[in-house]
């Protein structure tokens, strides 16, 4: 967009000395080429898993694909919107240009490494290069705040960190050098992932609900919400828990954090949002975090017996239908569009709201599990497919109002 200048002469920006546009923040690579990989990933292990391909990633298929799912994808995207939104709320400039682009690179290497088979290089060099992208990403989040004296802003970095010891102690666990099993580690950081998201849908879904429905927006309420985040934090901490003493009392937690965040996302009037593309589906996913925990708790009172689909009603319908939602919509904003969203988008969400459907509750009622899945994993390539080729020109391109970023 041109600038008048005091002089009276047209001053036109200067891209080429901005750089890249797909560099500009960290939300354009993180976002489009974490949800690349989201996809690539989920149909590359749904082939695996059902016989179609022939895949021996390090670790071995099921490893590959918790550790991906999570420390590949999630991480990926939660960096990009943390390392975007402190740019906001600190008004100090975040990482960009080649800063961002080493980020991304060590990103993106792990991914190379962990696709390779474990024989063709050594385990110490996976690792490190693996384990170095959260806490590089912790320190970038961290200096903004620090310039800017916002210190209550902090608490993301140690959940970082936290998460980068997990993703370490994954790896020991694969390589059996440490008794924790990586299945019950990265149970821990689905719930680590899932404390990320109800910190986050606090801050923000009350704001996007009113703004999106022209309604008038829901006030906090401050001791709900911190019950909110301790209760899905002391679950975390109890997948951890390896006995079956007090599994009932475990059950009882994990059902009241269900129905504490249930009041919360009832409070947030999801009824309000059916007609509104970029909202619903964020509404949707949080109830699928509560939907998670419920059914947790349900299995350890010997109720249900599949963690699998609890677990996947969280990644699936929690993790998927946020991610996928609040992309699109940090997305458009951050790049000077109006958030609007036609049916095109709007039926990717549909898509990955069937895929949740059919992952979680069609188990429950049929015996077909293995094409259950394929249909789920083929839905939500489908959504990300949408995205990653409708939001292509949105990241690769600068801002339409001309402004950086």
């Amino acid at each position: 967009m041109a600038v008048l200048l005091p002089s009276g002469q047209i001053a036109e920006p200067d891209e080429k000395a901005r750089g890249w546009a797909f560099m500009r923040l960290a939300f354009r690579p993180l976002f489009w080429l974490g949800a690349l990989f989201g996809m690539l990933s989920i149909i590359t292990w749904s082939l695996t898993y059902t016989g179609h391909l022939a895949f021996s990633p390090y670790g071995g298929g099921y490893f590959w694909h918790t550790h991906e799912m999570l420390f590949g994808f999630a991480v990926a995207i939660m960096s990009g919107f943390l390392l975007t939104a402190v740019q906001n709320w600190t008004r100090v400039p975040s990482i960009k240009g080649k800063p961002l682009a080493a980020l991304v690179l060590l990103w993106l290497s792990a991914r190379i490494l962990l696709a390779l088979p474990a024989s063709w290089l050594p385990a110490a060099l996976v690792i490190a290069v693996d384990v170095a992208f959260l806490p590089a990403a912790a320190l970038c989040f961290a200096l903004p705040i620090l310039k800017a004296q916002m210190q209550r802003n902090l608490f993301f970095v140690p959940l970082l960190l936290m998460m980068a010891t997990l993703n370490l102690l994954m790896h020991l666990s694969q390589l059996q050098l440490i008794a924790l099993n990586f299945i019950t580690l990265s149970h821990t950081m689905v719930l680590m992932v899932a404390l990320v998201m109800v910190i986050i849908g606090g801050r923000v879904f009350p704001m996007f609900t009113a703004n999106g429905t022209q309604t008038s927006k829901v006030d906090n309420i401050v001791w709900l919400d911190k019950a909110a985040i301790a209760s899905v934090f002391v679950c975390a901490l109890l997948t951890l828990v390896n006995s079956e003493q007090g599994i009932a009392l475990q059950g009882m937690v994990f059902i009241t954090a269900a129905l504490i965040n249930f009041a919360r996302a009832w409070r947030w009037r999801i009824w309000v949002t059916f007609g509104t593309a970029l909202v619903w589906p964020l509404h949707i996913s949080y109830w699928a975090i509560c939907i998670g925990l419920l059914m947790l708790g349900l299995i350890k009172l010997e109720v249900l017996s599949n963690p699998s689909l609890a677990y996947h009603a969280i990644t699936v319908g929690g993790m998927g239908l946020m991610i996928l939602a609040m992309i699109s919509r940090v997305s458009l904003g951050h790049t000077g569009r109006m958030i609007r969203v036609g049916w095109v988008i709007n039926s990717a969400f549909i898509a990955l709201f069937s895929a949740f459907v059919i992952r979680v509750f069609a188990p429950l009622v049929s015996d077909q599990y293995q094409s259950l899945i394929l249909v789920s994993a083929l839905l939500w390539t489908l959504a990300y497919l949408i995205y990653i080729i409708a939001y292509a020109p949105v990241v690769f391109k600068p801002r339409v109002d001309g402004r950086d970023g």
